[in-house]
C-alpha cells in the first residue's frame, strides 16, 4: 500500500511515500557518452535542485545515480519524484544540448527509482554510489572522481 501522495506508471511502476529516501538512476538516450564539461553541467543541476535533500550523486559517462530525500512544498506535500526528475533532467538536457551543439532527447524517458526499505542502510547505499566510478575503473578512489557529490551529514 502506498501511503504517500504519488504513484504513477510508465513502463515501470513508480511509488512514492512521504519522508522516504530514494535511490534514483537515469540514463542517457542511446547510452550517449557525455563529454566531461557536460558532466559538470549535469552534476551542477543535480546538486542545485532545491526540491530534495541530496545525500550523494555521481554523474557517470552515460548515467546518473543519486540518493535523495524529497522535500515538501509550501502546500505541505512531498515533491513528486516525477516532477523532481523532470526538472533535473529537463534543465540539464537543455543546457547540455546547447553545450554539445545538438538537439533531441538527452535522457531516456524512463528513470529507475527505488525507495530504501527499513532493512537497507542509507550509508551502505551511499557508499555503493560513491564506489561506482571505482568499480567501473575510472579512478582508484571515489574522491578522485570529479563528478561525485557526497553530503554525509544526516546519514
Amino acid at each position: 500500500m502506498v501511503t504517500g501522495s504519488n504513484a504513477y506508471r510508465r513502463h515501470l511502476p513508480h511509488f512514492q511515500s512521504d519522508f522516504k529516501t530514494y535511490f534514483v538512476t537515469f540514463v542517457t538516450h542511446h547510452r550517449l557518452v557525455l563529454p566531461e564539461p557536460v558532466r559538470d553541467i549535469v552534476l551542477r543541476r543535480v546538486v542545485d535542485c532545491a526540491m530534495y535533500w541530496l545525500h550523494v550523486a555521481v554523474v557517470m559517462p552515460d548515467h546518473v545515480h543519486a540518493l535523495i530525500t524529497p522535500g515538501w512544498g509550501t502546500d505541505g506535500l512531498t515533491h513528486p519524484l516525477s516532477v523532481i526528475l523532470g526538472r533535473v533532467k529537463g534543465g540539464s538536457s537543455r543546457e547540455a544540448n546547447l553545450a554539445m551543439g545538438r538537439r533531441g532527447a538527452l535522457w531516456q524517458q524512463e528513470s529507475f527509482d527505488h525507495q530504501l526499505r527499513r532493512q537497507e542502510s542509507l550509508p551502505q547505499k551511499a557508499e555503493y554510489i560513491r564506489q561506482n566510478p571505482v568499480r567501473k575503473g575510472l579512478v582508484q578512489h571515489p574522491e578522485d572522481y570529479p563528478w561525485l557529490h557526497w553530503n554525509p551529514s544526516p546519514m
